[in-house]
């Protein structure tokens, strides 16, 4: 089990691990051995919180396929275990990130002083653009 947050666990069962053989440099290893790992959890089937899940479907973006199945890959370490790690690590976190309700925004007005520094700004634009206008070329 990985322990998210208070009431937030992932349970081994909603996991599954493939190893692949890792690309780019590494030697003769790179090319025998099946280091890199591709983490997959249903996100839809888990036993996570219905707003976590949502908020989790969003947070994934492309890792996430049609299916509700995120799917992560690890390849950085030279060992299939210690690429687990980073790979169950990085689920963690992400769930740790969606199960974090967004605060709710506040519409705000702008100042009397930020009004009134805006159209100053505009009007000081607006006389430069006007006397680049009032130049000496006939038109």
């Amino acid at each position: 089990m990985i322990h998210v947050g208070p009431g937030i666990i992932i349970r081994e069962a909603d996991l599954d691990e493939r190893f692949v053989r890792a690309s780019g440099p590494g030697g003769q290893n790179v090319n025998k051995v099946a280091t890199a790992v591709q983490l997959r959890f249903d996100v839809r089937g888990s036993s996570l919180p219905e707003p976590v899940k949502r908020r989790l479907e969003a947070r994934a973006g492309s890792r996430m396929t049609s299916e509700g199945v995120l799917v992560l890959e690890a390849r950085e370490h030279r060992t299939q275990g210690r690429n687990r790690e980073a790979a169950r690590r990085r689920l963690a976190e992400l769930v740790r990130q969606a199960s974090r309700r967004p605060k709710a925004r506040r519409p705000t007005r702008p100042s009397a002083a930020a009004r009134a520094k805006r159209l100053e700004s505009k009007e000081r634009r607006s006389r430069l653009k006007e006397s680049r206008r009032a130049g000496g070329r006939d038109e």
